[in-house]
């Protein structure tokens, strides 16, 4: 306990130095620049960090807490510019559940272009799984069933943890669209769907469609591998990325789907996916479309976030302006970060940030 008060003091010092335009944190933050020319992206080319009007000891308290909980990285932007960041920015990991979130920019996009429709039923898009194969009833869910993660299909999936399995509703418990629970089997069809609708495949479609739009400077196709498993033909899609490639994402989902002024996802699907359609099992939480949508109270109107097992995150705060991404390698021994850590730790960002 002797060298907590050391620490703290060193953090006080660095968040300090940052505040006064020194180059503390200068290689970790100028890492966020991309390709484009000056001018045509947002994080590109951006000079000092912008701490105008933050709390440096706030700042220094949320990166003592960060590292506290054993995240890889944390990057915090502000209007577009770089404020923080901690830890190997530019390190990819898998960031699990998170790749749902990903999925839903690339189904936006597919909707926009009339490839597919949100009504569609299972049975107008062909999607069945192996036997027990699905039934009429379960047949009829809709896409946007699935988005909202209400299928009411409750068949084993690919890629499940030992909770889902457990907590799986009975088969025909009940009817698409009335009832939430986080599902893998709707989000592993989702990505069925898609790669039929389109003829792509998810990580090349994103890596295309999106990363290279957007100036990410680490995601390749080759950072996505399909995971599939007897029990269903619908096979998982996990995505590694880095937090700088995150914070990207992010800031695209916060200037409402435009990059640059050039719209990449439409902004009102980005709308509709941050919106709370269903309450979720998470204490005062909902859930949009693949994201989740936290209390307005606490953090403002538009907040969302993608989350993922063990410490993974893409927040959105439109209110404040703030993107916030963390990445956690937990693999190999590494501490599993809860999901409701790291919204203690957003809010102690945000308690630092301008009003």
């Amino acid at each position: 306990m002797a060298g907590r008060p050391l620490a703290r003091r060193a953090l006080l010092v660095a968040a300090a130095r940052l505040a006064g335009g020194a180059v503390g944190a200068g290689p970790v933050l100028t890492a966020l620049a991309g390709s484009p020319p000056a001018g045509a992206d947002p994080l590109a080319n951006l000079g000092p960090t912008d701490l105008t009007g933050w709390s440096a000891s706030g700042l220094a308290a949320a990166q003592e807490q960060a590292v506290g909980l054993g995240t890889t990285a944390v990057i915090v932007l502000r209007h577009g510019r770089p404020v923080a960041g901690w830890g190997e920015v530019a390190r990819k990991v898998d960031v699990a559940s998170v790749r749902k979130s990903l999925l839903g920019a690339l189904i936006g996009i597919a909707v926009a272009e009339g490839r597919l429709a949100l009504d569609a039923t299972l049975a107008d898009l062909g999607i069945d799984d192996v036997p027990p194969v699905l039934t009429v009833d379960e047949r009829r869910a809709t896409l946007r069933d699935l988005l909202m993660a209400r299928s009411g299909i409750y068949h084993p999936a690919a890629h499940e943890t030992a909770p889902m399995k457990r907590d799986r509703p009975a088969r025909g418990s009940h009817p698409p669209g009335s009832f939430w629970y986080y599902n893998n089997w709707d989000f592993n069809a989702l990505g069925t769907i898609w790669r039929r609708a389109t003829g792509e495949d998810i990580f090349a479609g994103f890596e295309r469609r999106i990363a290279r739009p957007i100036g990410m400077q680490d995601f390749t196709a080759a950072d996505g591998r399909y995971v599939r498993e007897p029990a269903s033909e619908h096979p998982a899609y996990p995505f590694r990325l880095s937090a700088r490639d995150a914070a990207r994402f992010g800031q695209l989902y916060l200037d409402k789907g435009s990059w640059a002024g050039q719209p990449i996802v439409p902004a009102g699907w980005v709308e509709a996916s941050t919106t709370a359609w269903s309450p979720s099992d998470r204490s005062r939480q909902g859930y949009g479309y693949l994201w989740w949508v936290p209390p307005t109270d606490a953090f403002g109107p538009g907040a969302a976030y993608a989350a993922g097992f063990g410490g993974q995150m893409i927040a959105i705060v439109p209110a404040r302006g703030v993107v916030v991404a963390v990445t956690t390698e937990w693999r190999g021994g590494g501490r599993k970060v809860r999901g409701s850590e790291l919204l203690r730790l957003l809010a102690a960002i945000l308690q630092a940030a301008p009003p």
